[in-house]
Order: C-alpha cells, then sequence, then structure tokens
C-alpha cells in the first residue's frame, strides 16, 4: 500500500506545527504541499525529516507560491516544469522509487479577480499555464499521479453556488474547459469524484472572509487529485481532512489523501 497526500499549506513555516500534526495524525507516505512561500534553505527540511519525512524535493522562492514534497519512501526529483513561462516556482515531479510511479505536484496560479485576459493578465496567463500542461499531458506515457492546487473547481457540485460563482475566477466557464483539455490530454482520472460522487458535496478550499467557514460553508474544490487510468483503478480509498480547517492558525485549504494498492 502506498498513501499519498496534497494540501496547499499557505506558508509552510507559519504552519509547520500544522502539518507536523497531520503527518502525525494522519501519516501519509507522501505529502505534497503547495504554496510553500519560501526559499528552499528556509524549508523546514529538518523538522520533516524527524518526523520520518526524510527524503524531500523542494522547489521555492522567496515569499511566494513554491511546491514541496516530502516522503517516508525514496523519491528522485525528476523534473520542475515552468508552465509560467516565468520562473516561478509552480511544479516538481518526482519519481518514487521501486513503485512504477511518477508524482507530479502542481500549484496553478489563481488567476486574479476579473475573468476577461484582455484586462487581467493574470487570468491570461492561468489559461495560458492549463495549456502548456495539457501539451505536456499529451505525450505522457508512463503511470502518474498529478496533485495539488488546481484553482478550478470544475463541476456544478465543488462550489457551494454554481449560479452565482459563474462569472467568478475559479469557476468560470472558460476555465473549466481549459482544465477539461487537460484532463482529455492524458486522459486523466479525478480520484476525488470517483470516490465522492457528484453530486454530492465537496469541497477543499473556503476563504478567511468568511469568519465561521461551517455555518456558511461558501466552498470551493480546489484541490485535485488525478491519476492515469490504470494507477486510478489501484486507489484503494480517498479522503479529506475537513477538521483541518478549523486548527489553529489554518490554511485555507484542507489536505486530501488517497490510498493505492501498490
Amino acid at each position: 500500500m502506498l498513501s499519498v497526500a496534497t494540501w496547499n499549506i499557505n506558508s509552510v513555516r507559519l504552519r509547520l506545527p500544522a502539518v507536523e500534526r497531520y503527518l502525525k495524525e494522519e501519516a501519509p507516505d507522501i505529502l505534497c504541499l503547495q504554496e510553500i512561500k519560501c526559499q528552499e534553505h528556509q524549508f523546514p527540511a529538518k523538522a520533516l525529516a524527524e518526523l520520518g519525512y526524510e527524503h524531500q524535493a523542494i522547489s521555492g522562492q522567496k515569499g511566494y507560491h513554491g511546491v514541496a514534497t516530502v516522503s517516508r519512501v525514496p523519491i528522485r526529483e525528476i523534473t520542475r516544469q515552468d508552465w509560467q513561462d516565468n520562473g516561478e516556482a509552480r511544479h516538481v515531479g518526482v519519481e518514487v522509487v521501486g513503485r512504477d510511479l511518477f508524482l507530479e505536484n502542481v500549484y496553478v496560479p489563481a488567476g486574479g479577480d476579473v475573468p476577461d485576459r484582455d484586462v487581467n493578465v493574470k487570468f491570461g496567463q492561468k489559461l495560458d499555464f492549463l495549456e502548456r500542461m495539457a501539451r505536456w499531458a499529451d505525450g505522457i506515457d508512463r503511470p502518474s499521479l498529478i496533485v495539488g492546487d488546481f484553482n478550478v473547481a470544475p463541476l456544478e457540485s465543488d462550489v457551494w453556488s454554481h449560479k452565482q460563482l459563474l462569472k467568478v475566477v475559479s469557476h468560470t466557464p472558460v476555465e473549466v474547459e481549459a482544465l477539461d483539455r487537460f484532463r482529455h490530454a492524458h486522459g486523466w482520472t479525478d480520484i476525488g469524484r470517483e470516490h465522492i460522487r457528484a453530486p454530492e458535496r465537496y469541497y477543499s478550499w473556503w476563504s478567511y472572509r468568511s469568519p465561521d467557514y461551517r455555518k456558511n460553508d461558501r466552498g470551493r474544490r480546489l484541490d485535485h487529485m488525478w491519476a492515469s487510468p490504470d494507477l486510478a483503478a489501484r486507489a484503494t480509498g480517498h479522503r479529506v481532512l475537513e477538521d483541518a480547517r478549523a486548527w489553529e492558525k489554518p490554511s485555507d485549504h484542507i489536505p486530501l489523501l488517497t490510498e493505492f494498492d501498490i
């Protein structure tokens, strides 16, 4: 068995106690973090190694973005894609040694506030990022798992109000179509929705602007775990930890975890 988790931590140094708690309580074999917001030499590598996660692949930058994959089983970094085409640290890919599995950890740009690339450069960059991902996925010929913060909630049941969010960045038709092109480029299986079937409620993010996220429950499913079809068929379980959103100094995202018969 092999368990893989993903979590946009929104500053790994600020939320190190939460990461440590999660690793102790849930004990995934591998944890993929996004938005670590630090340079590689600032990453709390020693603290996580002391918990058994001594195998690490970190792609960081000063103050923003950044991804890291930490593991109790051997991994080997194989690639860092620049799908943003500007040098930002938004991806790291590793091989899980001896498991015939390649694990891609990605942080897709949020895209700003206005869903119009003509007036919002960030939105155009997001769409271009997704298009570059699709071209890359078209050439994949190995069992792969891509996880992370995709910053798109594609299904109507992935948001608290489909009608109210249709023109809000993360749920607009143009973003959903771009993500769908990426899905078809490799024939990815959306593991989350294989195990938590639509239209069942499934969120992974709640805004900090909401003082009581549980009461208002205005969530979105921005975080995903997608696998090559043969690999997805070996997923034996998938779960989320909504309680992590209520921990002290929480991230606005929660962790997802999938278990594989590998």
